[in-house]
């Protein structure tokens, strides 16, 4: 047995902690697992664990990466990951994933032999938020044109993918494509494939694929907290990042950029530590007080502004986790049998950290390492009945293909099923379709009128027949 311990969850709810709980308990080494604590030297920003707080556990791919280094894209990550549990257990202790980038968890989490374990770095198909390589930019230019113009490429060669975004997605459209460039197959067969071999290797045991299946034998532990509550504290926890320093820190991040631009050295700003939260809100403070042209009031305004922005980012980045687990996570599970291994803690109430999180997650690992059964992972809380019972009476709704459709008359395009039978039973369409109606109508009139108005022989035939009369 080649156990896995992972923890996941939004950023706030006390994964750090637990994770260090668990190696504390259980002998283990923990990893990393979130691409902005890779970043060295900026320990407030990137929200990275204190030394004090790792408590003596060794942790692994924190603090490795410089700012003019490249960052790591999901395959490279996967691949120094699974080096480093390989040397944790070697050592024979237990392997600790926690981390809040959660495409780069499940990269380890997961195989996926279609895909190809080599080239999952520019194959990840839906998982990787990041914008287009430029390497991708640079072979195909049309990545890079209008997005109708995209779409209209996408219609031609994976019409089934094309119908699956709505015209807004111009990320998704534009991945598509791309990966039809990078792989010569539509990326809808590539999907389909791959459920077919995931069903496949669900339903048969002993058939010899393990496509979409856990990599290793592992426990996942979501760390959730109710959102009012959690909103609470991210505000008080950005508010106590500024106490501790990431005003300095956004600062020397600002005069590394500027020191670049001066030598003429370009730097992506759409990628890396630079899209990370706490950086970019303050920009256009620390530009104001660089150009000396802006009074002191109104600097202190862009100063209290960017703080602000820095704590609805926040809030919202915690809102995008989570729907990652819910639906990114809860489906790969879902689709490998293994839905039972996702365990929902309940960090709420941080003073009931012993009783909700510490007890509940020692006992299961313990079982888990001991092999034996573990409870149902609804039974741990009113929390987690809640949420996971919620996600699994939306299973079937997730089983079902994405598909837009458009509606002509009104000019809108729905992403489902349920969306389309609003739409054409609603008051708004109704109404677009007597317009519609009537628009033909008189547009048929038009066109009669037209062309009895141009046939001069119509004239002629009246003329003789009164004459004849």
């Amino acid at each position: 047995m080649e156990p896995l311990i992972a923890v996941v969850g939004a950023t706030g709810t006390g994964k750090s902690k637990l994770a260090v709980d668990l190696a504390s308990r259980f002998n283990g080494e923990v990893i990393n697992g979130d691409a902005m604590q890779m970043y060295r030297g900026l320990p407030i920003i990137t929200n990275q664990i204190s030394i004090e707080e790792q408590n003596g556990i060794p942790h692994h791919l924190i603090s490795c990466i410089d700012l003019d280094e490249e960052p790591w894209r999901v395959g490279l990550f996967k691949n120094e990951c699974l080096r480093v549990i390989k040397e944790i257990r070697s050592r024979g202790k237990l392997p600790i994933l926690v981390g809040g980038t959660h495409y780069y968890t499940q990269a380890v989490l997961f195989k996926d032999q279609l895909v190809g374990e080599a080239t999952v770095e520019t194959q990840d198909l839906d998982g990787r938020p990041e914008e287009l390589s430029m390497d991708s930019a640079d072979k195909w230019p049309i990545l890079n044109a209008h997005p109708d113009v995209v779409l209209q490429k996408l219609k031609e060669v994976d019409p089934a993918m094309a119908d699956r975004w709505h015209p807004n997605e111009t990320r998704k459209i534009r991945r598509s494509l791309e990966i039809y460039f990078q792989t010569g197959k539509p990326a809808s067969e590539i999907y389909a494939e791959q459920k077919r071999q995931r069903q496949a290797a669900t339903d048969y045991s002993g058939l010899d694929t393990d496509v979409g299946h856990l990599r290793f034998p592992t426990m996942i532990f979501w760390v959730h907290s109710e959102k009012q509550t959690l909103n609470s504290r991210l505000e008080k926890r950005v508010d106590s990042m500024i106490d501790q320093g990431l005003m300095a820190e956004a600062k020397r991040m600002s005069d590394y950029l500027r020191a670049r631009n001066a030598e003429r050295v370009p730097v992506d700003l759409t990628r890396g530590v630079w899209v990370s939260i706490g950086f970019k809100e303050l920009a256009p403070y620390f530009n104001a007080v660089y150009e000396n042209s802006t009074s002191e009031k109104e600097v202190e305004g862009l100063r209290k502004s960017g703080i602000e922005s820095i704590k609805t980012a926040t809030r919202q980045y915690a809102v995008s986790q989570t729907k990652w687990i819910r639906n990114k996570l809860w489906t790969a599970l879902t689709e490998a049998g293994m839905k039972d291994r996702l365990y929902l803690l309940d960090s709420t109430v941080v003073e009931d950290w012993g009783t909700c999180i510490t007890e509940p997650s020692e006992s299961l690992v313990q079982s888990f390492l001991k092999g034996k059964p573990t409870p149902d992972p609804k039974s741990l809380s009113d929390l987690a009945r809640l949420t996971l019972g919620a996600r699994e009476a939306q299973q079937n709704d997730s089983n079902t293909e994405a598909k837009c459709m458009t509606c002509d008359v009104c000019r809108k395009t729905m992403v489902s099923e349920e969306q389309w039978d609003i739409h054409i039973n609603g008051h708004a369409h109704k109404r677009a379709l007597k317009g519609a109606a009537r628009r033909a109508q008189r547009d048929e009139y038009l066109r009669k009128h037209q062309k009895t108005a141009g046939d001069p022989t119509q004239d002629d035939g009246c003329q003789a027949d009164n004459k004849d009369a």
